[in-house]
């Protein structure tokens, strides 16, 4: 059995336009070292063995640097599976009201320790739905916020501060 060059290549292709229908980056890698050995036997008079061994070492070699080195960096931006700690600071928008007898909900742009709303409370501050919260601490499942100043807040401090 005779397999010609083109053969590897539309194998390749093949599987690299199935990565964009299975979104798990394995068939990508196979795909591009059957690309490589299509390239490799066009060149080079290989054997079908030799050709099906290249194409078996670099899938392995590109999977392997996949998960080794390429995964790791892509940066989680939801900080799940980290500590409470990591919620302290960040700021989000109240969308559901709180009031003393009933909690309220904070929204956040980015999903915040896997979820992007968390129930919230205040300090006895009234704030309305609409309004720029910073965490300030966390009780239990809740959080505990207070109204972020605003920059035109924050010039009015500083400037009071000067004189």
């Amino acid at each position: 059995m005779i397999i010609e060059p083109w053969h590897w290549l539309v194998l390749g292709m093949v599987l690299v336009i199935a990565e964009m229908f299975i979104p798990t980056f394995a068939s990508l890698w196979f795909g591009l070292a059957a690309i490589i050995v299509a390239a490799l036997a066009w060149l080079l008079p290989l054997s079908l063995f030799a050709e099906i061994l290249i194409w078996l070492i670099l899938s392995a070699v590109f999977v392997f640097a996949w998960f080794k080195y390429i995964k790791p960096l892509s940066v989680d931006r939801t900080k799940a599976g980290l500590g409470g700690a990591v919620i302290v600071g960040e700021i989000g928008m109240i969308v559901v009201k709180p009031r003393p007898d009933q909690v309220g909900t904070v929204r956040f742009n980015v999903p915040i320790v896997g979820a992007d709303e968390w129930r919230c409370r205040t300090r006895g501050e009234e704030v309305d739905i609409g309004d720029r919260v910073i965490v300030t601490d966390i009780v239990g499942n809740e959080l505990v916020v207070s109204r972020a100043k605003t920059m035109a807040e924050l010039s009015l401090t500083q400037n009071n501060k000067n004189q």
